[in-house]
């Protein structure tokens, strides 16, 4: 382990108990991330994290498989104890976890992660950037902005398994335990939009520490999109992100236009591979860079 602290012990699942320490770390970091998304990992996935030799959690990193493929993210290590090789040693540890498993190691990087996962095989794919909106003191009243020929309308159980056969379609697996565990979360952003009655999009949020998150938009063009997120923010005064592709410079200037400032670029970065398993161009936003 780190060997400025010997009494560190090796890593090791995190176990439910522990939430509080890695929230802790979250709190730390600035990130947004609820209990509600650190139990998707618990229950689906897997975070293995390193302890002191009095059992406080200090680092943690998760994975989350989608089938060929899966997601490493929430490499954190509290401030007292970085540069101390313990955030290298738990993401080696994850790549070997999903490796051995069959599948692809897949994540999102900052700009001062994207060298230190080059050395580790990662090869950039596609970018997309974090835009935030600070609280308005009512929702956007959209108006005329919304597009004629799309009807935006709610999730219902009906329309559940033609939306998780559509998002698996661009996403590149099957992850509907991940959208069913987003479902509910921010109710007013569950929407489908629709042409005639063919399904052309869809939405879905939720709620963070710090921020409302929209995400996963996935959606046959840019008309779709925006009637999406029109309706989403018609709804919303608090704070929210949303993780666009940068390819969407339509949508960009449509969310620009109602208050959203960008925030930081991410990269998506597949080892082995410099090409995505999802559909650049029907993917809007990304549900973020803890599940992809």
């Amino acid at each position: 382990m780190a060997p400025s602290d010997p009494a560190l012990a090796a890593p090791a699942p995190l176990r439910a108990a522990e939430l509080t320490d890695a929230l802790a770390l979250v709190a730390e970091a600035g990130w947004n991330q609820t209990e509600r998304d650190w139990r998707i990992f618990l229950d689906y996935g897997s975070v293995n994290a390193v302890r002191t030799g009095a059992g406080r959690v200090v680092a943690t990193a998760a994975t989350l498989p989608y089938g060929g493929f899966g997601w490493i993210s929430m490499v954190l290590v509290t401030p007292a104890y970085r540069r101390q090789g313990l955030a290298k040693t738990l993401l080696r540890g994850a790549i070997d976890d999903l490796l051995a498993c069959g599948c692809v190691p897949v994540l999102d990087a900052t700009p001062a992660g994207r060298d230190v996962y080059r050395t580790l095989g990662f090869e950039d794919t596609w970018g997309f950037t974090r835009f935030a909106r600070d609280a308005v003191t009512k929702p956007l009243g959209t108006g005329d902005a919304l597009p004629r020929d799309v009807r935006v309308d709610t999730v219902t159980d009906a329309v559940w398994p033609d939306l998780c056969s559509y998002d698996a379609a661009v996403f590149g697996a099957d992850r509907r335990q991940l959208l069913a565990c987003l479902r509910g979360r921010l109710a007013r952003a569950d929407l489908t939009a629709w042409r005639d009655d063919r399904l052309v999009g869809f939405l879905l949020g939720r709620e963070g520490r710090l921020a409302w998150h929209l995400g996963p938009l996935i959606a046959d063009d840019a008309v779709a999109a925006r009637a999406l997120l029109s309706h989403a923010l018609d709804t919303i005064a608090g704070p929210i992100f949303v993780d666009l592709a940068d390819a969407k410079a339509e949508t960009r200037t449509f969310i620009e236009t109602h208050g959203f400032t960008a925030v930081r670029p991410l990269t998506r970065m597949v080892q082995g591979r410099s090409t995505a398993f999802d559909d650049g161009e029907r993917t809007f936003a990304v549900v973020g860079p803890e599940f992809g």
